[in-house]
């Protein structure tokens, strides 16, 4: 099994890796608001999102 990370998933993976890291400094400051939201987004939604393109794009091929 061949795992293959086009332009979109790698640009889709920064995002949320720098969204992960925005709410960790955003916790670490003692925000309690913006910090969540911003780990539920990268946890919830990026991440998955930058795997499931590829895999959809794979079948299609």
């Amino acid at each position: 099994m061949k795992f293959v990370f086009n332009k979109t998933n790698i640009i889709l993976l920064v995002i949320a890796i720098i969204t992960t890291i925005g709410g960790y400094i955003f916790l670490g400051n003692g925000d309690k608001t913006i910090s969540p939201v911003l780990l539920i987004i990268a946890y919830v939604i990026l991440f998955p999102v930058s795997i499931i393109i590829g895999t959809k794009k794979k079948k299609n091929q």
